[in-house]
């Protein structure tokens, strides 16, 4: 049997989370025990709460089957002017707490100040002195912020983007956003991609425009447990939906296998325009594709589109970082 390098991890189970959500606390019109009880109901063991500007860890909800991430959306505004708010460019960036335990009064303070400088160094030194209080970033809704290539590209010290931002996509069709994932990874930012709800319920359940319950996260681990799950979201053990399942994925030999729930497409995403791909014949479906990989793909990531036209998509993986040998030609 062919050695295998599994991208997602053979071990631990798959826990869903929301990795984006706001409450009463800030504009959002749930309580955080609300968000708890409703997610809960939908399956989701894992709810990363990032009101704006509010840094709460809520580790009171913490359960045997749910687990509250300390996590808070900052935003770093252009101000002009004259200028409407609605066409102002915005970083939006949310951070994951590796440690709620530690320093946590300076990371309140930290967290609640308004930033009005919008400009890249002062941007990346806010991201650097975070890293240094523990937390992880992540890229918000690149196109609802207004951002452009070369902003968002010179971002550093990130460890994920939005690919999939469900209350993006019902505010204004622009919630879905691999292009702009592609495009970083092709600047060489070895970064992750999450998909998430950003909901505040204005609606409620059941309305064709409430927030919740449409992107998701799936995070492999050990156990639920803060350390475990932390250690799983840094090493990038979990892949993003819509809707569809990616149950395994790894390289045997040469090939890359992926294993997922019914679905109608299997694209291999790569540094250059040329894909990998496995469609199924119209009525039926897909649940395995195989690949063969040449060495010459630079980066892959796999995206899966159901019938529905609802999409998941696995992490990027360097090729040049793994212990593959590729016969030079």
């Amino acid at each position: 049997m062919k050695e295998r390098i599994y991208l997602l991890p053979e071990e631990g189970n798959f826990y869903k989370g929301n990795m984006h959500c706001h409450t009463t606390i800030s504009d959002g019109k749930l309580s955080p025990e609300q968000i708890k009880e409703e997610y809960r109901k939908k399956g989701y063991q894992i709810v990363a709460y990032t009101d704006h500007k509010k840094y709460i860890p809520h580790q009171e909800l913490t359960s045997e089957d749910f687990l509250p991430l300390a996590g808070v959306e900052v935003d770093i505004n252009e101000i002009r002017p004259g200028k409407e708010r609605i066409r102002t460019r915005m970083f939006h960036i949310n951070f994951y707490d590796t440690n709620p335990e530690e320093m946590p009064e300076e990371k309140a303070r930290y967290c609640a100040a308004d930033y009005w400088n919008y400009d890249l160094s002062y941007v990346n030194a806010y991201i650097r002195k975070m890293k240094k209080l523990g937390f992880l970033a992540s890229y918000n809704h690149p196109y609802w912020s207004m951002q452009n290539y070369d902003e968002y590209t010179q971002l550093d010290g990130l460890f994920a983007m939005e690919i999939y931002n469900h209350g993006c996509e019902l505010e204004g069709l622009y919630g879905y956003n691999p292009q702009a994932y592609d495009e970083m990874l092709r600047c060489q930012k070895n970064i992750f991609c999450l998909a998430s709800d950003d909901n505040h319920n204005e609606y409620p359940f059941g309305h064709p425009l409430c927030d919740s319950f449409g992107g998701f996260t799936m995070i492999k681990s050990r156990e639920l447990t803060y350390p475990a799950v932390m250690k799983a979201l840094e090493q990038g053990d979990f892949y993003s939906s819509m809707g569809p399942e990616i149950h395994s994925l790894y390289i045997e030999g040469k090939d890359l296998v992926v294993e997922t729930s019914p679905v109608q497409k299997i694209y291999v995403k790569m540094e250059g325009k040329n894909c990998y791909k496995k469609v199924a014949p119209s009525g039926e479906t897909l649940t395995e594709a195989r690949f063969t990989l040449t060495g010459k793909e630079g980066y892959i990531r796999v995206a899966c589109r159901s019938e529905k036209g609802l999409f998941a998509n696995s992490n990027a993986y360097f090729l040049e970082n793994m212990p593959i040998e590729f016969t030079t030609e």
